[in-house]
Parts: C-alpha cells; sequence; structure tokens
C-alpha cells in the first residue's frame, strides 16, 4: 500500500496526526504508521482511538505531559557513558509522567482495556526517580546532599571564598582602593581577583590573570590571596570529581533499568499515538468507521497468482462472482480540504455491486470522490475515525490507486505509458480483497482505444470480483456501466445556472455531457450548436436526452423527498408543543380541583363545628339525641354535596408509567384497600409487604396495596366522614399517652362524638400513669360530658388506673 499512500495522500494525514502528538516518540509512530491488513489488528485501532476519546472526555487532564524520549539516553548509559544532568532530568520527568498516566488510566471509575493493556508496559522505576530526586534540583545543579563528601567539600570552599573575600574587602576598604578601577571582587579562570587601573600596575602587588579588551584594566590576585586561591582552586577540582562521581552512579543506575526505561518509552509512544487519534478525531469531527468482514460469495478465497494485461494469458483470468466486500460512507468529507467549502459525499454499495463508473466534467469533483473513498478506507485500517457521519467498510489486504492531474493530448505518450505501467502493476495484483482506486482510465491515447481498454480492464477487475473506483470521460462507459452485472454509474452533478460543478456525487445515475448547454450559455449561436448536434449519432442523442430526463425526474423526486422531510419535521415539532399544551392544561386542571376540594374541605369544617356547637347547646337544653343525629345526617348530606368522592386525578408527567412495569418498592406510597387508608412501604418479603400507617406497622398482601403518587396526606381531621368514622370505629379505644393537656382534650371531644353516632356503648381512654395530669383533664372532662353516664378505671389486665373507661348514654 506505500504508494497509494502518496498517491490518496495519507501521508499528509499522517503529517497533520504527528501535530497532535505529545512528544517526538509518539510523533515519528504517527509518521510511521501504515494501514493494517488484518481485521482484528484495524479492529483494535480502532477501539483504542474510541477509549482514548472517552478517556480524554472525563478525565481531560490525562496526557503524555514532560514524557521525552529518553531511549538514546539509556542506550548511552549502558555503554558506559556518563549523563549530563539534563539528561538525567529528562529521565526522570519520563518515569513520572508515565507513572502518573498509568494511575490516570487504571485508576477511577471507567475502565479501558486496551489503554490499560498498554499502561502496564509502563514502568516507574521509583528508586532511580527517587535518586535523581535526591541529587539534582530542577535546574539541573548537583545538591550538597547528593553525597556526604560533597556536602562537606562544599563547606570547605564556603570558608575558603570567605576568607578570600574577607582579604579582598580590606584592600577594598584601604588607600590601595584608588588604584582600582572600581571597588568589585571578581573571577578569572577560577580564582578571585580585583580591576586594577592599568597605569597603576606595579602599585599592589600580586599576579595578572587577564586584562580588559582596551587594555585599561588588568584583573589582579593579590598576593594576600595567592595561597588562598591555590587552596580553592583545588577544592573546586576535588568538587567536580565528586560530581561526576556522583553524575556517573546515577547514569550506572540508569543503565540497571535501560529496558524498563526503554519499554515505558515505546508504552508510552503507544498512548501519544492513541491520544493523537483522538485529538484528531475530535478537530476534523470524525466518527469511529465500523469494520466489518467479507460476507458469501468471497471472491478472496479464489485468488492466488493474479492473471490480467501483462500477467498471463485471457484464459486464466479467474470469473467470480461479488466479493462480499462492503462500503457505505454517508456525509463522507475528505479531511485535507477546508472543512467550510468542502462537500460531502454518499457512497454506499449495494449487494449486488462492487464497480463505480463515475463521470461527469472536469474540476467536477471527480478526483476528489475518488480519493476521499480511498482516503478514507486507509484511515480506518490505520485506526483513524473518519470525517463523516456513518462509516462501514471492509478491511482490504490491499489498496492500489492510479490517480493524475488532468492531461492535455500534447502529453499523450508519457502520460499514457505512466498510467498504463501503474494499471499493470495493479492487475498483477489486484484480487477479491483488494480496493483499485482509478482515476480517467485509459486517458491519454486515442480515444477510441482508449475506451476500448478501459472497458477491457474494467472487465478483468469485474471477474476477479475487485472492489473498484473509476473516474472517466469516455460515454462508453456510461453504457458499461448501465448493462454489466455488479457494476454501477455515478455522477458529479454540474449547475447549468453558474457553470459550475456543485461537487454532490450521485451513485446509480451516469453523468450528463453538458458541453451543448454550457456552450449555448456562454453565448454560441444556436445554429452551430444545432450543427453540432447533427454530428453525433442519433443514439448518443436520444441517450443524452434520456439522461438529461432522468436526471430532472430524480431532482424533482428529491424536492420532494426534501419538502415531505420538512413536513414531517413541522408535524412532529407541532405534536410536540400540542403534547405540552395538554400537559399544561391538565397541570392547570389539576390546580383547579384542588384548590375547590381545598375550599370545600374548610366549609364542611366550618359546618361540622358549627353543628358541634348546636349539639352541645341542645344538650344543655335537654334536646334528645336524635335531634343531633338528624342535624349530623344533614350535614353529612351538605358534605356529600360540596364535596362528593374524589374521582381519580388524571396522571401527569408520567405516573402511571412509573408503577407500571415495576415491583412495590420500599418507600413507595401506597393504598391499603382493606384499611382504605394510606401507608409507606418499610420492607418487602415475598407477597407480603410491611407498612406504616401513621404510628402503626402492619403487613399486608402486596395484592392489598395499590401503588399512589407521594403526597402529603390531610391531617385526620379534614378527612371525608366516611374515612373519619372508618378510623375512629375500627377500636373502641382513644390513645393519648405522649399527648399534651389542650390537644388531647380536642382529641377527646370529636372521639366521644364518633362514638356516640356509632351507637358505642363504651370506650376506653388510654391516658397513661405518668404524672397523672393528663389523667386528671381527661376524668374532669368526662365527667361534665353530658352523655358520659359513669367512667372508673381499667380493669386488670386492660392497663388498671392509666385507663379510663367511659360509659356512654345511648338513645
Amino acid at each position: 500500500m506505500n504508494k497509494a499512500i502518496i498517491t490518496l495522500e495519507l501521508d499528509k494525514i499522517l503529517e497533520q496526526l504527528a501535530g497532535y502528538a505529545s512528544f517526538s516518540a509518539g510523533a515519528e509512530l504517527a509518521r510511521a504508521l501504515r494501514p493494517a491488513a488484518q481485521p482484528d489488528v484495524a479492529q483494535r485501532w480502532i477501539a483504542e482511538t474510541s477509549e482514548s476519546r472517552l478517556l480524554l472526555t472525563v478525565k481531560p487532564g490525562a496526557s503524555i505531559g514532560g514524557a521525552r524520549d529518553v531511549r538514546q539516553m539509556a542506550a548511552r548509559a549502558t555503554r558506559g557513558v556518563t549523563l549530563l544532568p539534563q539528561d538525567l532530568l529528562q529521565v526522570r520527568q519520563t518515569l513520572v509522567a508515565a507513572a502518573r498516566l498509568k494511575k490516570t488510566i487504571l485508576g477511577g471509575d471507567h475502565e479501558f482495556p486496551l489503554l490499560a493493556q498498554m499502561a502496564r508496559g509502563l514502568t516507574e522505576c521509583p528508586a532511580l526517580t527517587q535518586a535523581i530526586d535526591r541529587a539534582l534540583d530542577d535546574q539541573g545543579a548537583v545538591l550538597d546532599g547528593a553525597s556526604p563528601k560533597l556536602a562537606r567539600l562544599r563547606r570547605e570552599m564556603r570558608l575558603v571564598r570567605d576568607r578570600i573575600h574577607e582579604k579582598l574587602q580590606r584592600l577594598l576598604g584601604s588607600n590601595s582602593a584608588q588604584y582600582l578601577q572600581e571597588p568589585i571582587v571578581s573571577q578569572r579562570g577560577g580564582r578571585w581577583v580585583v580591576p586594577l587601573q592599568s597605569s597603576f600596575k606595579g602599585r599592589i602587588r600580586g599576579v595578572v590573570h587577564d586584562q580588559s579588551s582596551s587594555g585599561a584594566t588588568l584583573w589582579l590576585e593579590p598576593l594576600n590571596t595567592v595561597d588562598l586561591n591555590n587552596d580553592y582552586r583545588q577544592a573546586l577540582l576535588r568538587e567536580e570529581e565528586e560530581v561526576q562521581r556522583i553524575l556517573a552512579e546515577l547514569s550506572a543506575h540508569v543503565a540497571d533499568e535501560a529496558d524498563s526505561i526503554r519499554w515505558t518509552v515505546e508504552s508510552l509512544a503507544l498512548l501519544d499515538l492513541a491520544f493523537a487519534k483522538a485529538g484528531y478525531a475530535e478537530a476534523t469531527g470524525a466518527v469511529a468507521p465500523e469494520l466489518v468482514p467479507f460476507g458469501p460469495g468471497d471472491a478472496g478465497s479464489q485468488r492466488g497468482a493474479a492473471t490480467g494485461i501483462g500477467a498471463g494469458s485471457r484464459d486464466e483470468i479467474t470469473v467470480s462472482t461479488h466479493p462480499g466486500s462492503t462500503l457505505r460512507l454517508i456525509q463522507a468529507r475528505h479531511p485535507l480540504i477546508d472543512p467550510a467549502t468542502v462537500v460531502p459525499i454518499d457512497v454506499e454499495l449495494d449487494d449486488e455491486t462492487y464497480i463505480v463508473v463515475i463521470t461527469g466534467p472536469n474540476t467536477g469533483g471527480k478526483t476528489v470522490s475518488l480519493k476521499t473513498v480511498g482516503l478514507l478506507a486507509l484511515m480506518a485500517q490505520s485506526g483513524l475515525h473518519l470525517p463523516c457521519d456513518r462509516a462501514v467498510l471492509s478491511v482490504f489486504e490491499t489498496i492500489f490507486a492510479d490517480i493524475g492531474d488532468e492531461q492535455s493530448i500534447e502529453q499523450s505518450l508519457s502520460t499514457f505509458s505512466g498510467h498504463m505501467t501503474n494499471v499493470v502493476e495493479i492487475l498483477g495484483r489486484a484480487d477479491g480483497r483488494s480496493l483499485v482506486v482509478l482515476d480517467e482510465l485509459g486517458a491519454g491515447t486515442d480515444p477510441t482505444e482508449g475506451s476500448a481498454l478501459a472497458r477491457a480492464i474494467l472487465t478483468v477487475l469485474r471477474d476477479r470480483g475487485v472492489t473498484t473506483f473509476v473516474a472517466t470521460h469516455y460515454p462508453e462507459l456510461k453504457l458499461y456501466g448501465h448493462g454489466t452485472p455488479g457494476v454501477t454509474n455515478a455522477s458529479v452533478e454540474f449547475d447549468l445556472d453558474t457553470l459550475a460543478p456543485t461537487f454532490r456525487l450521485r451513485i446509480g445515475l451516469a453523468g450528463r455531457s453538458n458541453a451543448f448547454a454550457i456552450a449555448a450559455r456562454l453565448g454560441l449561436d444556436q445554429a452551430t450548436i444545432d450543427e453540432a448536434r447533427a454530428l453525433i449519432s442519433d443514439s448518443r442523442d436520444r441517450a443524452d436526452d434520456l439522461l438529461d430526463s432522468i436526471h430532472k425526474a430524480m431532482d424533482e423526486a428529491e424536492a420532494e423527498a426534501t419538502a415531505a422531510t420538512r413536513s414531517r419535521t413541522e408535524a412532529d415539532d407541532l405534536r410536540d408543543e400540542l403534547r405540552q399544551r395538554l400537559r399544561q392544561i391538565d397541570l392547570e386542571r389539576l390546580r383547579v380541583l384542588q384548590d375547590a376540594r381545598i375550599q370545600a374541605e374548610a366549609e364542611t369544617r366550618d359546618f361540622r363545628e358549627e353543628l358541634r356547637r348546636l349539639r352541645r347547646e341542645l344538650s344543655a337544653a335537654g334536646k334528645p339525641l336524635t335531634e343531633i343525629r338528624r342535624l349530623r345526617q344533614e350535614v353529612e348530606r351538605v358534605e356529600a354535596e360540596v364535596m362528593p368522592e374524589p374521582e381519580p386525578l388524571p396522571v401527569v408527567g408520567g405516573i402511571e408509567d412509573e408503577r407500571s412495569g415495576r415491583p412495590l418498592q420500599i418507600g413507595d406510597t401506597v393504598w391499603v384497600k382493606s384499611l382504605a387508608v394510606e401507608g409507606t412501604v418499610l420492607s418487602l418479603g415475598g407477597a407480603q409487604a410491611e407498612v406504616q400507617i401513621g404510628r402503626l406497622r402492619t403487613r399486608a398482601s402486596q395484592e392489598e396495596l395499590e401503588w399512589r403518587p407521594s403526597a402529603p396526606a390531610p391531617p385526620a381531621r379534614d378527612l371525608p366522614r366516611s374515612m373519619a368514622r372508618q378510623a375512629v370505629t375500627a377500636k373502641l379505644e382513644l390513645d393519648m399517652r405522649g399527648e399534651r393537656v389542650e390537644g388531647a382534650l380536642g382529641r377527646l371531644d370529636g372521639f366521644l362524638d364518633s362514638a356516640l353516632l356509632s351507637n358505642v356503648p363504651w370506650v376506653r381512654i388510654i391516658h397513661g400513669k405518668g404524672t397523672g395530669r393528663l389523667r386528671s383533664a381527661v376524668r374532669e372532662a368526662l365527667k361534665s360530658h353530658p352523655h358520659v353516664q359513669r367512667i372508673e378505671d381499667g380493669k386488670d389486665g386492660e392497663g388498671g388506673w392509666g385507663v379510663t373507661v367511659a360509659h356512654l348514654v345511648c338513645d
């Protein structure tokens, strides 16, 4: 595929890909990337790119960060070379970056199996990293703590230097300072000196080590510092020896880890390449291609010694059916064309077609279409995501391309010979597992002979089952594409109004000849055009007219399809809008019903309070209980009119869906049918459920429970009368333990009312013993109640004096 890589410009794509790499080793892998001929390899590369895109999305900070290709440094260390401090720092940075990236990939909630496989090849070498950290600072200077000897030597150097500076400072403060160019101390050749004016040479005894370029300044080492400078110089040499020893020791450590370092760099390069592919995919808006195996009728099973022109006789050609290849590119864009101007194309081969003949005007996009198909196939097999909306391709074992610029007749010999040499080579190697892309097949020679050769070459490729895309100007190939099994026509469109190509590719329809139309648009008189038409055959003219009719019909069909799609979209938008409006209406209806119900309940409560007041007045006046019951029944009648039994509220926002299709869950609000109350599910076990109803816990069959949307339950006093009666008469007792006196007495009053209306002969009030305050208040209220005949303590087993039994007067 090497020649196709250049012809289809994959090398330019790889150069762009290298620009997304983080270090040189990754960039080298990008430039050296070659398409895989094995489906499993190509599929794994695609998956690696997809994983990298996901990783960089969920962990944006993941990167190679700071890594360098230190393989050569490790190799030099194995040969005994002492590495420079900057080299050692690069080794350390690479190992630290590898450790950080390994932790990023292998840690966290997401799993990246393919990247993790590469990350496991990253060796951290912690001992080496720590040794370099102890010995070098971030600028590469060897630290005092690198060794005890180095620390001692540097202390001695500082002492000697301080003594030298002390003597020189005394000189600068003495009368001899007038002979100096300026009062400073400097170094020349590792020795401390002062700047003496050359005109005062000899005034200060010492050794001259240098002079300025003008000769006006002499750099003088005073005699009283010579011995100290000698000591300082020797200390410098001893320090340098120790520094070199430390660097050599670190280099030996690098040599010991050379294999691990090499593996780490290679693994980093593979990860860097995967990250570069991900970055390139994001930049180009690419999608992961779906790679599929060759289907039934595989011509590749019959490949062997390929035959054809230049490779044997015609009789040796293997005749085959569809090779089973798949190629589907939807809205494919050539990645080297400006995204703002590129025109996407759709290329889709059906189960009967594996050769496409593209016709159309010059500069109309035929060559770009060919290159797009071939290049995207190469990119997919290189593990790259493709700039299109969808891509499904087979993995071709070989991809061939012969593409050249449009040529003139003067270049016929050289052009034809060059193209034919490439075609002969392709025919000698192509088989059922190949993809062949040919531009201007048979061009550059006599049109009649060129057309015949083009048809013969296509027949060889068709019989051999080679997936092929061909661009041509020859009208004879349109008929070949129309009437030959396995072959279809395609065309690039031309806008006669603007006299410019649209670059759109249409599969299944041959290109029109627009020469006469273009000539007319450019001003050629009609008589000349008519004379030209008369010179071509009637069949050719009728064929062009038929193509014009077909193109027009397809344009109209596409326009109608576009209009239908637009109408369908508008209808969908309108339906969504209506659904939203209906939902808002339902919500408003719920709100109105709720408000009305709250108002009715309030009115009923007021009416009930008025009834209690009247009952007390009637009782005080000696009215019989039957009169009270009559009034109570009147209240219930009014209550039924004002607040009828509530109908189920309409479900809005998917409440029914929330219950349907799933079992009850802990925490659900349910309606207990047998008790006619709401409760909350506490636990589930088999067909039973434990339900919390107020302070009561009970077990019930799940069949008795009906799911309800969660909503605050109304206070007990606000329940409809039938429910209130059931809740009170379910037991002949009222438990008040733990309640305040004021609240308890209010409940007692309502409890006695319901008991009297239910013709209950007696009731039990549980107030507990405690301090006795609640018991006393309850008994005082019972004694003063007109319908309590007598009271007594609970019997043994009933709670004793913690319970009061009240006997009621019943009619």
